[in-house]
């Protein structure tokens, strides 16, 4: 109780209970933030003067292919593909410490420590918030009543244990952060994922927060919650405003998601909207800390693509369901494609080769994503934006025809992010021991090589073990918070579940991504359950009194 009474004594939990992992793994990475370090040397290199290949050649922009028609005239190397301001942001570590140590293997090594050092604050302030809400300085009589553990200094101003966490749950929680691999790899894995998992992780603790200054939370229960907290509590008055530190918490939090992963944009557009449902007396807050910083992220983006800085993402990304589906049918039934729908797909697609590279769980092949030697099935090179009007119609005229082919390859591609028994595609161990780190890097290979592999093999062993092995597994995670959801749905818990929704659109996220069950688009549930476990229990505890 002590030693997570305060944020600042979580933070130093956090920070030197994953100290470990920083110092005898470094880092732990893929392929991405080496496509994401070649697109900022290549548009570096382009603002200085330098010529380099550009629609006559193979670049980096081919390696995740961006259609040539979205290209600008004008030579640009920055794409939104990882989203570009996480591209610049990595880039420039890395060119800094390339130039003060001769190779990239510094600035990862620094980029990990700093998203070590941020997923402890993170993780601190919202457990902070979770376990501590409520902890006021208060009289000696408000003391006596409260009774608060002898650890603790503070008291709670409500007079109700209740809204502090007992050591059970404080000990359940920091031990699935510090203990289970996923959530330790994650620390230091540079990939946007995690920053964006801990990203949301603070924005739900801010919520959180705003949720618990509603004083009309319980009244959809036939409940009015003014008669279960003291009037004098300025946090319980309906005339309370939400503090200026809160705002400035919920407008940081907001652009860091927007500035991590792309579909941050609808996780916060829906929470907007249900939090104007479900808190309308702030709205004025809403609005400045949400839907500004989504206006103000998007207009820069559209602003710089239209200047020619950046090149757009190709729609082709979000079509990953629909490939696979098609895919499925030219592999397993390629008679019967309607002759028309070929002609359509002809511009776009190589059916044949779609046949052939086609995987139930990835759709990366089937979209030609990976290095210069890939068949090539996206035609990105010739494709033009009237081809592509074509695409829905002959998808859709395919599985006319193919209907039971269609349902079998959307399953395929994202049963396993809801099957506690299906073990992860890719899970956080990737990053750890990878040819990218063990082999291709300069001189983080030769630190500790050995132990890493001992610590990935334990981690496989242990994900991989029945029951509990499912601990460490995203999707077992996934599935909690999925029947937490319906739980509080049934119980009609409407406003706790106005932060919660946006757990669903995370899983939708996850439905159409790519791949199958792949661990690090779940680690945002990973890390929220237990705190949203911990509210509800909280809640069910004052509903009862």
């Amino acid at each position: 109780m002590r030693l997570t009474s305060s944020r600042r004594r979580l933070f130093l939990v956090f920070a030197i209970g994953w100290l470990w992992a920083y110092v005898t793994l470094l880092a732990a990475y893929g392929a991405d933030i080496h496509s994401q370090i070649n697109e900022f040397n290549l548009w570096w290199a382009n603002l200085r003067g330098m010529k380099l290949p550009y629609l006559d050649g193979f670049t980096q922009m081919d390696i995740y292919p961006t259609a040539h028609y979205l290209w600008p005239k004008n030579p640009t190397y920055l794409t939104d593909q990882h989203n570009y301001l996480l591209t610049l942001f990595y880039g420039a570590v890395v060119a800094a410490f390339r130039k003060l140590s001769g190779s990239d293997d510094a600035g990862i090594v620094a980029l990990a420590g700093l998203q070590m050092l941020f997923a402890a604050f993170c993780c601190s302030s919202t457990a902070n918030r979770f376990f501590n809400y409520g902890v006021r300085q208060a009289s000696t009589q408000t003391q006596a009543q409260a009774q608060p553990h002898k650890g603790m200094k503070d008291t709670f101003a409500y007079g109700s244990s209740r809204l502090y966490a007992s050591a059970g749950p404080r000990l359940a929680i920091i031990a699935l952060f510090l203990l289970t691999p996923i959530s330790v790899f994650s620390t230091i894995s540079i990939t946007k994922s995690p920053a964006f998992a801990y990203s949301f992780v603070w924005w739900i603790g801010i919520l959180y927060t705003l949720y618990r200054r509603n004083p009309l939370r319980h009244t959809l229960h036939g409940k009015d919650f003014n008669t279960t907290v003291s009037h004098s509590d300025d946090s319980s008055s309906p005339t309370v405003r939400i503090p200026r530190s809160l705002k400035i918490e919920l407008a940081a939090s907001s652009l860091l998601m927007l500035g991590t992963v792309k579909y941050g944009v609808y996780i916060i557009v829906v929470q907007l909207i249900l939090s104007l449902l479900s808190d309308r007396r702030h709205w004025r807050s809403y609005v400045l800390c949400m839907l500004i910083p989504v206006i103000a992220f998007e207009g820069l983006l559209m602003s710089l693509i239209a200047a020619g800085a950046v090149i757009q993402g190709d729609p082709i990304e979000a079509k990953g369901i629909q490939l696979q589906q098609i895919a499925r049918v030219a592999e397993r039934d390629p008679a019967n494609i309607p002759a028309q729908a070929r002609r359509q797909l002809e511009p776009i697609l190589d059916l044949d080769t779609m046949a052939l590279r086609y995987n139930p769980n990835d759709a990366d092949p089937v979209k030609s994503s990976g290095g210069e030697d890939k068949l090539t099935v996206y035609k990105w090179r010739t494709v033009t934006a009237a081809d592509m009007t074509q695409f829905n119609s002959a998808w859709l005229s395919i599985g006319l025809k193919n209907p039971v082919l269609y349902i079998d390859a959307f399953m395929a591609e994202c049963y396993g992010y809801f099957d506690v028994t299906d073990v992860p595609y890719v899970s956080m161990n990737y990053y750890v021991n990878n040819g990218y780190v063990q082999d291709s890097s300069t001189w983080i290979k030769n630190w500790l090589h050995v132990w890493r592999d001992k610590v990935a093999g334990f981690a496989f062993a242990w994900g991989r073990t029945p029951v509990l092995g499912w601990l460490t597994n995203g999707n077992f995670w996934l599935v909690l918070s999925l029947l937490l959801i319906c739980i509080e749905f049934a119980l009609k818990r409407f406003r706790a579940l106005s932060y919660h929704t946006t757990l669903l659109v995370l899983m939708g996220v996850m439905v159409f991504a790519p791949a199958n069950n792949y661990d690090r688009h779940i680690l945002p549930l990973v890390f929220v359950f237990g705190f949203l476990a911990l509210a509800f229990v909280k809640d069910t505890q004052e509903l009862a009194t």
